[in-house]
């Protein structure tokens, strides 16, 4: 049975917000909730105690009560004592987006290594909130033959075990990462082209993986459908030769921080690429938005300077007003023309003219970022 869960946003004046929920309502289906209803409101700032107000918040619970609502969700994030405030005045479980997030790549992780990066991001995100509800953790511990030492409170203990158990999962992850960088300087030896395929989540990264290297990645019309890296050999005939191509996790706003730090070592593939092959969903309005947030990423991971080749993916999907008039062409990202591809990965359209851009790219001469081949200088009077 799916929560019943009421979504509820908060504009606080920044360009990014979602006034109809729509990105929160697929982020709660893909984690298995149930929207039944949305509640946005505007705000200066966040209200200290219960982020939206004591006003507000009754008219969450009585619609709560109307729709058999179990559970709430912000777009936001909230900090614990709001959680735990709003839980309280509600009497029903408040989650965040952050929290969202984490519970959808905990489902969707099947790597080892994903797996122990999930494990990473949830208990940092948990150790910010043992202040919880949880009436227990008010209880102190102690006396002979009980662990904790005398007067440690649970709340102490219970921080303490999380932390050995954070530094634990750090020092496994460090044995992952170790491992990559042995098959990255194997591929180094070899002299391999190493390409990233990056991008909004749900853009079609690994559909069109699997169109390049008629691989059998999972693929599904939802956020998130794929976490770990999966890496294959692509050879371009034109080329004369193979590259390394990989599939990444997809970016999305808002991105939590601890995700950011714990998928270090799978979004490495992003950082240690020749190329980033940024797939764009061009059948979605917000496309321009979904890139700066991809960028913002790059910026935070140290990936912005490596030449990116923009593909615009689905215009299967678009109606015949909005088709591309030329297949190819070039595309302003940070003052910079980037070289575009239109494609449809799902029905096969533009394949074999990337592979010739892909081609084109591994065959030009590796030089100085002043001198990127990929990029062009943007025109004058360019928009």
């Amino acid at each position: 049975m799916q929560a019943p869960t009421i979504l509820v946003g908060v504009d606080f004046g920044h360009a990014n917000f979602d006034g109809e929920l729509e990105e929160l309502g697929l982020l709660a289906q893909t984690a298995g909730m149930t929207p039944v209803g949305r509640v946005t409101c505007k705000r200066k700032a966040p209200d200290a105690a219960l982020f939206i107000g004591s006003g507000k918040t009754d008219e969450i619970k009585m619609l709560a009560q109307q729709l058999g609502a179990t559970e709430i969700l912000f777009d936001q994030s909230l900090s614990p004592g709001q959680q735990r405030n709003l839980e309280r005045h509600l009497d029903m479980p408040v989650n965040d987006r952050t929290f969202l997030i984490l519970e959808i790549f905990a489902q969707r992780a099947r790597s080892h290594e994903g797996k122990l990066q999930v494990e990473l991001a949830r208990l940092q995100y948990l150790s910010t909130r043992l202040v919880r509800r949880w009436s227990h953790l008010e209880r102190q511990t102690g006396g002979a033959g009980v662990r904790g030492g005398p007067g440690e409170k649970q709340i102490e203990l219970d921080r303490r075990m999380i932390s050995e158990t954070i530094k634990r999962t750090k020092e496994r992850l460090q044995k992952v990462k170790r491992q990559r960088q042995t098959q990255r300087r194997q591929r180094e030896r070899r002299d391999a082209f190493n390409i990233s395929l990056i991008g909004y989540t749900n853009a079609g990264k690994s559909t069109l993986f699997n169109a390049l290297v008629k691989a059998r990645a999972y693929a599904a019309d939802q956020l998130f459908a794929t976490l770990d890296t999966t890496t294959r050999q692509l050879y371009l005939a034109d080329a004369g030769r193979s590259v390394s191509l990989s599939d990444t996790v997809g970016f999305i706003r808002d991105l939590p921080h601890g995700l950011v730090d714990a998928f270090q070592a799978t979004l490495q593939e992003a950082i240690d690429a020749d190329l980033l092959m940024h797939v764009i969903d061009a059948s979605n309005p917000h496309f321009v938005e979904q890139i700066e947030q991809v960028q913002r990423v790059l910026v935070e991971i140290g990936a912005e300077k490596i030449p990116q080749l923009l593909v615009f993916n689905k215009i299967d999907a678009l109606d015949s007003d909005h088709q591309p008039l030329l297949l190819e062409d070039f595309f302003e990202i940070d003052g910079l023309q980037t070289p575009r591809v239109f494609v449809s990965a799902k029905a096969l359209q533009g394949i074999d003219l990337l592979r010739k851009k892909i081609s084109a790219t591994v065959a030009a001469p590796r030089t100085e970022e002043s001198e990127d081949p990929t990029h062009a200088p943007a025109p004058t009077g360019a928009e």
